[in-house]
């Protein structure tokens, strides 16, 4: 949860467009109403601060349903878009159905067994998952998936130069991939 806690501070002293926390009844309330969990290091980091002031970041507490919907969808959608448009098929799944349609929905039903990741801005998202914590934060652009943070602290260092950090080319930033499925893009 250090983790969390110290990204939102380093974020804050960047950024005036922090509201107050999510408090314990707005994290259930919107874990029940998305159906996932935040990660202990994510719901820490949004329990500091709400970073609003952008349609980038997902405003928890006043954007619309569908909005966060839509959000939260992008990971799975983009990866469908994939399969539909640029023949992608992931390489543990059976063989690829030759119709399209067919394919769409296989790998939906794939899809469907997947671990769900949490949007922290624009197209960077986290694990979701309650006792989990120091995941690296994903770029996810359709099945393009690269690594952008060691972890939440390294992310917003990476992505709005909030305190000290690793530069990329530095050997010691070596992001380790920890959600099953999702990691097989970045290996």
């Amino acid at each position: 949860m250090a983790l969390g806690v110290e990204a939102a501070r380093r974020l804050a002293a960047r950024r005036r467009d922090i509201q107050p926390g999510l408090t314990p009844a707005e994290f259930d309330r919107i874990e029940q109403q998305y159906g996932f969990e935040f990660a202990d290091d994510h719901r820490a980091f949004l329990s500091v601060g709400v970073p609003v002031g952008s349609r980038n970041w997902p405003d928890w507490r006043n954007d619309d349903p569908e909005t966060l919907r839509e959000k939260l969808a992008r990971p799975i959608g983009g990866v469908l878009f994939d399969v539909e448009h640029n023949g992608y098929w992931h390489r543990r799944w059976s063989e690829r159905p030759t119709d399209r349609t067919a394919a769409v929905e296989r790998a939906r039903e794939h899809l469907a067994t997947v671990p769900n990741l949490v949007p922290v801005y624009s197209h960077r998202y986290l694990p979701a998952g309650r006792g989990t914590s120091g995941h690296p934060v994903l770029s996810m652009h359709q099945a393009d998936i690269i690594f952008y943070g060691v972890n939440l602290l390294d992310y917003v260092y990476q992505e709005f130069s909030a305190g000290p950090g690793l530069d990329r080319s530095e050997p010691e930033w070596q992001p380790q991939a920890t959600v099953p499925f999702w990691r097989e893009f970045l290996e």
